[in-house]
């Protein structure tokens, strides 16, 4: 009987606490800001909540910070701490703590913040309209965010494949939510919002078959036993490869990327703007970093095999996300394609299979991140009656009305072109000389021939800005508070400061790129 009693003796996992320290206090935050939501009288809540998510984010970067040379598994390898994790992570609270700023505006609009005061009531309703006749506020998008980030930060780190779908799903619930929240046109903010729902439900069920798939092969959860296993055998190759096909598609998905990407337009147009800017940069940021350790650690043995398909995607991303962009009206479905192309851009230097390559790669995103945030707040200010004024045709002029808000969203815009003196220029010029080294000069070519159209409909917003005429009846750039003006300012400032200056940050992830094994 002891014998027996001893087999089914479970030992307590291992756990470092220090390096889950960012996680626990995100989503132990997270749950904090759910007990004010539930407790809070309705007219406190949101002092309590803006200090909570900065406070909160703020904590995280500090526990970051203390261990950040520190290497290793935690969690019984669940979780890895090395140099991309504590890069990723690091970048992840930054651009968050950013777009916090954006999400926090209320002078804009006239009614209150970005989103609706009662989400649960119907579009067009009494209950609606007493809502807004209360000035009820929805501070439940604070938890929201911050469950999100906390997913973000282990999805990042995750190194089995089951934590890997479980930081997917604690990332990607709350965006679902976040996308129906819009006070101005809410039919269409809900309809963003079941798409958004729909479609990752369904990619997140392909992703979990090929992890199904990849453990019936393997009969293990962890990248680095997985990794073992695929250049340990030769047997159940179809297995193998259909596993990591559904696998990439699932991933795939989640950062946009052609064809998986038919989800990006609608919802980035129909969602709130500050969950837009949320969505472009801190879950794109998040997306590409568990796609480089899933592909540099658990499918390293097998780059013959998906490399060609990375870079068919890599082609059909970059092509397809310029081209639709030039035949595009609306500003926001612009800076979606515009997404759509960089992250092509990306992709070519995900190919690179070196530390370079991840070291770039994570630059690019940190670039992409700050500009897409500073955007997204410009494009909040340019207000019609009804709303944002999303139409380019409203832009008209806005050079001549208001230089500085046009003199910095063209600041943005020759970034994502990738304009030398930008930041954008820094990160596209690194990530293609990666892809060079790693033998993808093809895949260069064509990321320069998309970069020269991309230019095309970049500067048709800039001409439109400056050399047309102001419309009569055109809109108003709404004065911004402090916070949402504090993000544009640090957006702009990082825009030229690393176009300039990037050596100091270039210094500082260069030897950050290797991961775990």
């Amino acid at each position: 009987m002891s014998r027996v009693a001893d087999s089914f003796v479970i030992s307590a996992p291992a756990l470092n606490w220090d390096w889950l320290l960012p996680v626990i206090i995100t989503l132990t935050a997270a749950i904090i800001a759910i007990l004010v939501e539930a407790f809070v009288p309705r007219g406190s809540r949101r002092p309590i909540q803006l200090v909570l998510f900065f406070a909160t984010l703020i904590g995280a970067g500090v526990a970051l910070i203390v261990d950040w040379s520190q290497r290793g598994y935690t969690a019984t390898g669940s979780v890895a701490h090395d140099g991309p994790t504590v890069l990723l992570q690091a970048t992840i609270l930054i651009v968050s703590l950013v777009v916090g700023f954006v999400v926090s505006e209320r002078r804009v609009d006239g009614s209150g913040d970005a989103f609706a005061s009662a989400a649960s009531t119907i579009p067009g309703s009494d209950d609606e309209r007493e809502a807004a006749r209360f000035g009820w506020t929805q501070t439940e998008i604070w938890p929201l965010l911050l469950f999100s980030i906390g997913g973000a930060l282990l999805f990042v780190s995750a190194s089995d494949f089951l934590t890997l779908f479980v930081a997917l799903e604690v990332m990607s619930l709350p965006l679902y939510l976040m996308a129906g929240l819009a006070r101005r046109r809410r039919l269409l903010s809900q309809e963003a919002a079941l798409k958004y729902f729909l479609l990752g439900a369904f990619a997140s069920a392909v992703l979990l078959f090929g992890i199904a798939l990849a453990y019936a092969y393997s009969g293990t959860l962890y990248y680095n036993q997985f990794a073992v296993a695929v250049t340990g055998t030769t047997t159940g190759q179809a297995i193998l490869l259909a596993s990591v096909g559904l696998i990439a598609v699932g991933m795939l998905f989640k950062i946009g990327a052609v064809p998986f990407h038919q989800w990006v337009p609608d919802v980035y147009t129909g969602s709130p703007t500050p969950v837009t800017s949320f969505m472009a940069s801190v879950v794109k940021i998040a997306a590409f970093g568990a796609l480089l350790r899933l592909f540099y650690v658990a499918f390293a043995g097998l780059q013959w095999e998906w490399r060609p398909v990375i870079w068919a995607v890599a082609i059909l991303t970059m092509l397809v996300g310029v081209i639709v962009a030039i035949t595009q009206t609306d500003v926001k479905r612009m800076l979606a394609y515009s997404s759509i192309a960089n992250t092509g851009y990306i992709l070519v230097g995900f190919v690179g299979m070196s530390a370079k390559s991840v070291s770039f790669v994570v630059f690019y995103l940190f670039v992409y991140g700050v500009a897409t945030v500073g955007s997204f707040a410009i494009v909040m200010l340019v207000r019609d009656p009804g709303g944002e004024a999303t139409h380019l045709s409203r832009w008209t002029g806005l050079g001549k009305t208001n230089p500085l808000i046009a003199g910095i969203f063209s600041l943005f815009l020759l970034s994502f072109a990738g304009i030398p003196l930008t930041a954008g220029f820094i990160a596209k010029f690194g990530v293609f000389a990666a892809a060079i080294d790693g033998g993808a000069t093809p895949l260069v070519i064509v990321g320069v021939i998309a970069s020269v159209i991309a230019g095309f409909f970049y500067v048709r917003v800039i001409v439109l800005m400056y050399f047309s005429e102001p419309v009569v009846d055109g809109p108003r750039v709404a004065y911004p508070s402090v916070l949402t003006s504090l993000a544009i300012g640090l957006t702009a400032l990082a825009t030229v400061l690393l176009g300039i200056l990037p050596q100091v940050v270039l210094n500082l992830i260069n030897n950050a790129g290797v991961f775990l094994r």
